[in-house]
Order: C-alpha cells, then sequence, then structure tokens
C-alpha cells in the first residue's frame, strides 16, 4: 500500500467513528444542556446530577441506532476487504 491508500482508508475510518459517534454525542450534549438550564433555574448545583440522565439518554440512543452502526461498521469492513483484494 502506498501512502495516498492508507491516508485514504485512514479518511474513511475516521469519517465512519464521526458518523457512529455523532447520535450519542448529540443526545449527550442536548441533555447536558437541558439539565444544566433546569440546574441554573432551581439554583441546585450538583455535578453528578447530569451523569445518570446523559447515560440512561445515551444508552437510549445506542439501542437504537444500534443496526446504523452496525450497518455503517460492516461497510468499512467491506471495502476494506475489497482493498485487500485489489492489492494481491
Amino acid at each position: 500500500m502506498e501512502t495516498a491508500e492508507v491516508l485514504e482508508v485512514m479518511r474513511d475510518a475516521i469519517y465512519v467513528l464521526i458518523l457512529i459517534s455523532a447520535p450519542m454525542m448529540i443526545v449527550a450534549l442536548i441533555v447536558g444542556l437541558i439539565i444544566a438550564i433546569i440546574q441554573a433555574l432551581t439554583q441546585i448545583q450538583e455535578a453528578t446530577l447530569t451523569f445518570v440522565p446523559k447515560v440512561l439518554a445515551m444508552l437510549v440512543v445506542l439501542v437504537l441506532t444500534l443496526p446504523y452502526m452496525v450497518d455503517q461498521l460492516t461497510s468499512l469492513n467491506n471495502r476494506l476487504y475489497d482493498r485487500i483484494v485489489h492489492i494481491e
């Protein structure tokens, strides 16, 4: 493999990583902002209060988006196998 091919594989893998992690990160951001607004309104300044809702929300999103994630990883895997076949 040449440098350009390695960079293309790395770029593709990073792109898939971003696609897979984006739904959970966005949900964690939204839940964190909502909890922060509630804390500011009620003046409850407990740092650990945001963790449980974030974890539960991310778990729900993980379960809902798991087929999409597996599909993306399978597609990446197939593209990598195709590259291996073309090299030999």
